[in-house]
């Protein structure tokens, strides 16, 4: 049975510090949301909060209609039924896998032995493992073990701190995708705290970003990686790149030219949003930027990711009859980040010519 969770007004101080400043938030039932946040955000603490860890000094947390807290009266941790994956795992090193993975069922649970053996299919381990130790899996074992003793229990609700930043790229990736589609079968309400954006906009059906103790946004991944609320929201999701800007009719005239705009009812200055991979290049001769109306610029920098090559940009003005007059780009001396496939990237020090695909986001304030 899947379960909603609903956070209201939680204030949380640690002596005069502000640890949360009023979070609301609700989590569907059966749904992963993702929170993040630079260190110092809140969000460690908001999920110390809902596990039962801590209590705060005033708010409600509902789980499922059932009230876990209100104020400083909270129900005991181990009585909320939330399953809890920390950082580590936090394996029992001197039991074995079977002593892990069933250290919440008691010994005379009805067949314990097969529940034991489910849940180690349920997260992809062979049986075969339940006689070894924890120092004899790898890191992304051990982790699937640790999710396996949270689900012994049946979790309502499954909290995950940080629970695949000590492995290594791929496994990484690998066992989150793995635990996204384990927990979406079961139907287990899940909230994972991370550091890590590219992990929360994968892994979630809601992405909910902190700052200074406070929610300042929660949405689909794609409209909060797309329509941030502001810059600082924007930095911190992805390479963003900001441009002050002159709407009028759905048009904003800024350093790369006129670039359609989300928002058709705004007018006059404001500050606009693209995404890196917006941005398309194709390299010219160096003579055709002194020629036409249109955006060119020299690469002056170049990152080899692998398949994605960010490149670093620095628009330069026409001859054309654009360059006579005033233009937004006159003022505007700041490289542009462009993402570029690595087989067709300009090489350093080339002349390219810069279209936008799609909208530019337009900030709220």
């Amino acid at each position: 049975m899947t379960t909603s969770l609903e956070l209201k007004a939680i204030h949380k101080h640690y002596g005069t510090v502000q640890a949360l400043g009023g979070v609301d938030l609700s989590v569907a039932p059966g749904s992963r949301t993702a929170i993040v946040g630079p260190s110092g955000s809140g969000k460690t603490t908001l999920l110390r909060i809902i596990a039962g860890f801590e209590a705060p000094d005033a708010g409600r947390v509902t789980l499922g209609g059932r009230q876990l807290a209100d104020g400083p009266e909270a129900v005991p941790a181990h009585e909320r039924g939330i399953g809890y994956v920390p950082q580590d795992g936090a394996l029992f090193p001197h039991l074995t896998i079977e002593g892990n993975v069933g250290f919440g069922l008691p010994r005379n649970t009805p067949r314990r032995a097969e529940r034991i053996a489910e849940l180690m299919d349920m997260v992809a381990l062979d049986s075969a493992m339940l006689a070894r130790r924890p120092h004899e899996l790898s890191g992304g074992q051990q982790q699937r073990v640790a999710l396996a003793r949270a689900l012994a229990q049946r979790p309502r609700l499954m909290l995950l701190d940080e629970p695949f930043s000590a492995l290594d790229t791929g496994l990484r990736a690998s066992t989150r995708k793995a635990v996204a589609q384990l927990l979406g079968a079961a139907g287990i309400t899940t909230i994972l705290v991370t550091h890590d954006q590219a992990e929360a906009l994968s892994f979630a059906d809601q992405v909910a970003v902190m700052r200074g103790g406070l929610l300042v946004q929660a949405g689909r991944p794609l409209d909060v990686y797309l329509r941030p609320r502001d810059a600082a929201v924007a930095g911190f999701l992805g390479d963003s790149i900001v441009l002050p800007a002159q709407l009028a009719g759905g048009w904003a005239d800024c350093a790369l030219g006129r670039v359609a705009v989300n928002d058709s009812g705004r007018r006059g200055a404001a500050q606009i949003m693209l995404r890196p991979e917006q941005l398309q290049v194709v390299q010219v001769p160096a003579e055709a930027a002194v020629h036409g109306d249109a955006c060119y610029g020299a690469v002056t920098d170049t990152d080899f990711g692998g398949s994605v090559c960010v490149l670093s940009v620095r628009l330069v003005r026409g001859a054309g009859p654009a360059a006579a007059a005033p233009a937004p780009s006159a003022a505007w001396d700041e490289p542009l980040l462009v993402h570029s496939a690595s087989m067709h990237a300009p090489a350093l020090g080339a002349m390219v010519r810069i279209t936008v695909a799609g909208q530019a986001h337009v900030f709220s304030a």
